[in-house]
């Protein structure tokens, strides 16, 4: 049976182009893409890894591969190469020169490790810090329990972007992650200039903050996947794992849509 999670032809060759010559040491009776297609469907629908359709490749194998290519970083080597090939055809260049920093708090299993409380957001669970650029791509990625505060997990984030898009300068962020010490420490470390985005003084109610919507929309993208509507993975690793599919996703989409 084909689900509407199934990679395409074209998903998959774009995809494929990402992956290592040999993928781990054991024999394989299933293939990579139906392994994935197996990932994905998960993602997508929100379901748990044992209620997987039976014509989908076993749901120990599919988690077996999952946890694997979580803990070898491969998830996101793959998806940080698919985030190169989107800019490029869409006419950018491959580093970024601006991007956009915030969060998002969410409510987590009784199970999960590493988790806090939001008194912000008055509720218990992990918190997503994102990068992303001005397509909405995330740049980098750092999940915490909820109780960090954004400039902690903004060092945080940081610290994982390391020096991997050398053209990266200005970084566009709310009132949260304001502070003289903070951006003075920023600009040291990192060489990065954050530039806090803040609405008109005396208007009430929301605002559209010029690019900040950006950043929004990405998480936007996000509650159509399901198994990120709530955080259900027991380590941090795994939940950053199915973001990085996610937006593995959405990027194999884009790239089909431009080559089509």
């Amino acid at each position: 049976m084909i689900y509407p999670t199934d990679l395409t032809d074209s998903q998959w060759q774009v995809i494929q182009q990402t992956l290592p010559a040999k993928i781990g040491q054991r024999k394989r009776k299933q293939s990579i893409r139906a392994i994935i297609n197996g990932i994905l469907y998960v993602v997508k629908g929100g379901i748990s890894w044992r209620m997987m359709p039976h014509d989908l490749p076993d749901w120990r194998l599919v988690y077996y591969y999952f946890r694997q290519w979580a803990s070898q970083g491969l998830v996101q080597q793959i998806h940080d190469q698919l985030v190169i090939k989107v800019r490029l055809q869409t006419g950018r260049e491959a580093s970024p020169s601006l991007g956009l920093i915030d969060s998002q708090s969410v409510k987590t299993m009784s199970v999960t490790t590493m988790k806090g409380y939001d008194g912000n957001k008055h509720l218990t669970g992990r918190k997503r810090f994102i990068l992303v650029d001005v397509l909405g791509l995330v740049l980098a990625l750092r999940v915490t329990s909820a109780n960090v505060g954004e400039r902690a997990g903004a060092l945080l984030l940081f610290a994982r972007l390391g020096q991997r898009f050398t053209r990266l300068k200005t970084i566009l962020a709310d009132q949260g992650f304001d502070g003289v010490n903070f951006l003075a420490t920023i600009k040291a470390t990192y060489q990065l200039s954050v530039e806090v985005v803040c609405g008109v003084l005396g208007v009430k109610g929301f605002q559209v903050l010029p690019k900040r919507w950006i950043v929004g929309r990405t998480f936007g993208w996000w509650a159509f996947h399901r198994r990120l509507a709530k955080d259900y993975e027991v380590k941090g690793a795994h939940a950053e794992a199915v973001i990085y599919w996610t937006m593995i996703r959405l990027m194999s989409r884009k790239i089909r849509e431009t080559q089509s």
